[in-house]
């Protein structure tokens, strides 16, 4: 029987709280139980197992960051919202490393993640608009800009820029003018074949 008070809800933030605090790795049943004051087999009546728990705080992790990047594009377009979408998903990483950490996991095509996986990819086709990236060239540019902003973030995290200079914040800001650069030079359609 689920102990009064305690939904569903609950235990996935204390779980996202339990991964920002000690690490994703450390997000099991047990730990989770004991953090919310159950014992493990009373989780159960919330989570199905160690990864239904997962695919929750990763689904609750790309919701928050889905609203942050939201209310951080509203009313731009280009340069401005490509910048407030990237600086967005830093800033939640910077606040929230294990919830940052679940976003990144690969989850399965039943679970509730994909969907809010989807709010992101529409965030970004907002972005793209911005640019002249022909709509077959787009899935590229998703590409370009995923892999510049989450390995930039997932190197900081990592310590990678810790003892060099100059701070990584100025190189953020040059990632970004960068792949705004690229994204408004896109290649034509004679670079393409390759």
């Amino acid at each position: 029987m689920p102990r009064a008070g305690l939904s569903t809800r609950a235990v996935l933030a204390a779980a996202a709280d339990l991964a920002d605090r000690d690490g994703l790795d450390a997000v099991t049943p047990s730990a989770v139980a004991r953090s919310v004051g159950v014992r493990t087999p009373s989780l159960y009546a919330h989570v199905a197992g160690a990864e239904a728990l997962l695919d929750g705080v990763t689904t609750l992790a790309l919701e928050e960051l889905a609203d942050r990047g939201a209310e951080a594009l509203a009313g731009r377009s280009g340069h401005d919202a490509l910048v407030a979408l990237a600086d967005a998903y830093r800033t939640y990483a910077l606040q929230h490393p294990g919830r940052y950490a679940a976003s990144r996991r690969r989850v399965g095509p039943d679970t509730p993640a994909v969907e809010a996986g989807k709010r992101h990819s529409a965030l970004l086709a907002a972005v793209l608009r911005g640019y002249p990236v022909p709509e077959e060239e787009r899935v590229h540019a998703t590409r370009l800009v995923g892999a510049a902003v989450h390995g930039f973030v997932s190197l900081q995290a990592s310590g990678a820029f810790d003892r060099s200079d100059p701070a990584a914040e100025t190189s953020w800001h040059r990632v970004v003018d960068a792949v705004d650069v690229a994204l408004r030079d896109w290649p034509g359609a004679r670079t393409l074949d390759r």
